[in-house]
């Protein structure tokens, strides 16, 4: 399938984020941008914990330390389709996750693309879909924060190989 509508709801703000394929991302009807940030350091970036599967949970605690300190801050409100909203919004700078699932993460990724944003998986390649490893952010910041998580890549965090 392919991703062409999206919906995130923040009750507690009563905001609704959309977005339509080839049609730009909106907040309660208003057009959102994602920021215009040059560098890490002054970035504010989302992110969330692990909570069932501890896998990954040495490499993920490494690259949260890496991030803490190349970044202006590190946000953690408990939803991965808000993050990603805010990320689209231009409240946070960029947003990196490991193992989503797919309805965690493919309305807010559908945002932050329409919305200028660049989406991938931990190497930036497409395969966020299905590895539900992400990182969101706009195109600076997207590259920055792959070059300060890439050091901290297991294999099974990797791109899948293309045969």
């Amino acid at each position: 399938g392919q991703l062409t509508q999206a919906v995130v709801y923040d009750p507690n703000r009563n905001d609704l984020f959309t977005a339509t394929k080839g049609r730009g991302a909106f907040l309660n009807d208003r057009r959102i941008r994602v920021t215009n940030r040059l560098k890490l350091q002054e970035s504010i970036i989302g992110t969330g914990f692990p909570f069932r599967d501890f896998t990954h949970l040495d490499a993920y605690l490494a690259m949260f330390k890496d991030m803490v300190k190349k970044t202006s801050g590190i946000r953690r409100p408990g939803s991965a389709a808000l993050d990603l909203a805010y990320v689209a919004a231009g409240w946070y700078d960029g947003f990196w996750e490991i193992g989503l699932s797919k309805w965690d993460i493919a309305a807010g990724a559908l945002l932050v693309q329409e919305a200028g944003g660049i989406v991938g998986d931990f190497e930036g390649n497409e395969s966020w879909i299905d590895s539900g490893n992400i990182v969101a952010a706009n195109p600076k910041v997207f590259a920055q924060i792959l070059q300060t998580i890439t050091p901290h890549l297991t294999p099974e965090l990797k791109s899948p190989t293309q045969s």
